[in-house]
């Protein structure tokens, strides 16, 4: 395929794990897109090169190529700062690191950092395109989750990325159910229902720690107060439902407007019901069709 649109521009999300490129119309729309596990970590740097070479021949004409996620961490092709929060589409445009790979220039995005009001450092990285993505297909105000491996809260202010946490309890909940004391008792994947609220529920009221409530799910099974079935489901939960206690208590307005979910749709959905259990409405939104205003809004700031 060969566009010579000066519009057209290339946008790779690269992870740990994936590597996800678009080519990219005026429009925001994809052209095409090519998908494959070829994440930072499993790549050197021959190999990175490759992957980029491959796009580039594959689609020849393009006005720019961005790259987002690891590629720009330490373990991937160099290393770019973080941009403080707030940080907008501007901010972190000007703040790409440019560097060739594989014979062709790639401004890599920078992830961003900030310090929360409670006094904490976070960072981000490869979620800054989605979330300038969906600040422009939004309006860019309020309360943000990316429910993931490393659920993301931020707080978007006038387009901008302000403060945000992080939570690693999808990746607890997935070593969890994969070895361990817990995964003798998880038997099936965690759905929506009773005990999924259940443990939603007893996570967020926080009458013991979460370790305590961790164990606690499978003394659950044992004496028979919960199936092997639903533990799974209770366990996400819990911790699901600890998050969602952090979020209240970093964000006290918590539930005044929809909050949008930008993220892996079944996932989001757990989240969904979770939040709707307190009153909390929500919206989700294609992680892709964030991307890919991410990208694009990027490119426009540049001009």
């Amino acid at each position: 395929m060969s566009l010579a649109a000066d519009d057209v521009i290339i946008g790779i999300n690269w992870g740990s794990s994936n590597f996800r490129a678009y080519l990219i119309a005026g429009d925001g729309g994809a052209l095409d897109e090519v998908s494959a596990p070829k994440g930072v970590i499993g790549l050197d740097r021959g190999g990175m090169a490759q992957m980029v070479a491959d796009i580039v021949v594959r689609w020849p004409g393009h006005a720019a190529i961005y790259a987002s996620g690891m590629i720009g961490s330490n373990v991937g092709w160099v290393e770019t700062p973080y941009v403080e929060a707030p940080a907008g589409a501007a901010d972190l445009s000007a703040a790409t690191v440019k560097t060739r790979i594989g014979g062709a220039e790639v401004a890599i995005v920078p992830g961003v950092s900030c310090r929360r009001s409670d006094g904490a450092p976070d960072v981000l990285r490869g979620e800054e395109v989605e979330l300038i993505g969906l600040a422009t297909l939004t309006g860019g105000d309020g309360l943000v989750a990316l429910p993931g491996t490393h659920t993301k809260w931020v707080w978007l202010d006038g387009g901008r990325i302000g403060e945000f946490f992080t939570s690693m309890s999808g990746e607890i909940f997935d070593r969890l159910t994969a070895q361990g004391l817990l995964a003798s008792i998880a038997d099936g994947n965690a759905q929506d229902g009773e005990a999924f609220l259940q443990g939603v529920a007893a996570g967020r009221e926080r009458r013991q720690s979460l370790g305590t409530l961790l164990f606690g799910a499978r003394a659950r099974v044992m004496v028979g107060q919960l199936a092997r079935t639903d533990a799974a489901s209770y366990l996400r939960g819990l911790l699901i439902g600890s998050e969602l206690g952090d979020a209240a208590s970093l964000y006290p307005w918590l539930g005044v407007r929809s909050i949008p979910l930008v993220g892996n749709a079944a996932l989001s959905e757990l989240y969904a019901s979770a939040l709707a259990a307190y009153g909390v409405e929500t919206e989700i939104t294609d992680s892709r069709r964030a991307c890919l205003a991410g990208f694009r809004a990027l490119h426009e700031a540049r001009r």
